[in-house]
């Protein structure tokens, strides 16, 4: 807690002083990291072919379902137009074979004629026949059920010839589709491989394609520091190039550690626009296991840089401002900074001195009489 105290007639005119007090809080740890997009993928090459259009280069953005690359499929094209064809033929057989079962049922083949004309058909179909169903040396309706299960079958192997084309026809034209590489989702080309034109091969890299609308920040944290971490705790963050510090959150701990250097992969979701991916970042991670330290606090209004070195006004013991470098810490809410170094407890500091106020005394005071 903060202390306003304001002083006589003199302090007065300098503005509000307040008495600088100890902030607990735990001692954090600073780890490096590298800002990655939420989401990116690496299109590669799915068959062999040459490179006939690539929709564009490193920072173009595409929308879900947009062409990106796309490979030769001619010669794919040419082999299901000929798949189509023999499609049609077993098509064909299967209808063929159906009216051939239906012809069987009714006009069975064992009951055709079989014999010349005249008196010697009639013969066999008056005498021949019956005597041979009489003896039992010929059976008419097992005949005509072993006719129709041949019938059946010419019907089920064409159905079958026909499913088989069907099958290959749906290998081809998920080949057709490996040839077009779409866009996954909403994003931006962050580096291409190829050009149109190339030559690739199965499994050849062609471009990396990520979403760079919401950033993460990728850090491998000591397996000491990971009991300090949970999932959506709020930390803060220190981004390139100006070390400026935004709260990160915990999005993802990976579950297991490196065997090999002993630390665990976790990212920290950033706030839109800050960073760039690439970029390399800092988090400050929580250290239960180091004692809690005690800074001073004060307002950020009582910062004052010369240059890139900060400082504050102290007031001595005559009520005179003095300007002292100090080393600035973690920014808290409600508009407080912690101090590292340069201040102790109890001194009081100008909580937001003025144009007119020097090492000393303040412009028009009686430094200057």
């Amino acid at each position: 807690m903060l202390a306003c105290v304001v002083a006589g007639p003199v302090l007065a005119d300098l503005g509000p002083t307040f008495v600088v007090e100890q902030a607990q809080g735990a001692s954090t740890v600073s780890l490096g990291g590298s800002v990655i997009p939420y989401k990116e993928v690496t299109l590669a090459a799915q068959l062999p072919g040459r490179v006939n259009f690539l929709a564009g280069r490193e920072g173009d953005t595409f929308r879900e379902k947009d062409l990106l690359v796309a490979i030769d499929d001619q010669e794919l094209l040419a082999n299901r137009r000929a798949l189509m064809a023999q499609m049609a033929s077993a098509d064909a057989q299967l209808r063929n074979a159906g009216v051939q079962y239906s012809r069987e049922i009714y006009s069975p083949q064992s009951r055709s004629t079989v014999g010349g004309m005249g008196l010697p058909n009639l013969f066999d179909q008056m005498f021949t026949r019956p005597a041979e169903t009489f003896m039992g040396e010929r059976d008419r309706t097992a005949e005509r059920s072993a006719d129709l299960f041949a019938s059946g079958i010419q019907i089920q192997e064409a159905q079958n010839a026909l499913l088989r084309l069907q099958a290959e026809l749906q290998a081809l034209d998920s080949r057709i589709r490996d040839a077009r590489s779409i866009a996954p989702f909403d994003g931006v080309i962050t580096r291409k491989m190829i050009e149109v034109g190339d030559t690739v091969q199965p499994g050849q890299p062609l471009l990396t394609y990520a979403d760079v609308e919401y950033l993460q920040v990728e850090v491998d944290v000591p397996a000491r520091l990971r009991p300090g971490l949970r999932d959506g705790m709020m930390v803060q963050a220190e981004l390139d190039p100006d070390n400026r510090r935004v709260p990160v959150r915990v999005a993802q701990i990976f579950p297991m550690a490196d065997p090999q250097r002993h630390t665990v992969k976790i990212k920290f979701d950033l706030p839109q626009g800050v960073s760039e991916p690439g970029m390399y970042a800092k988090v400050l991670v929580p250290d239960l296991g180091a004692p809690a330290r005690a800074n001073p606090v004060i307002p950020t209004t009582a910062v004052r840089y010369n240059g890139s070195l900060p400082g504050v006004y102290v007031v001595n013991e005559r009520g005179e401002p003095q300007l002292r470098l100090i080393r600035v810490g973690e920014e808290l809410s409600g508009g407080m900074v912690t101090v590292l170094s340069g201040l102790r407890a109890g001194e009081r500091v100008l909580s937001n001195p003025g144009p007119r106020v020097t090492a000393g005394w303040a412009s028009g005071g009686p430094a200057d009489r």
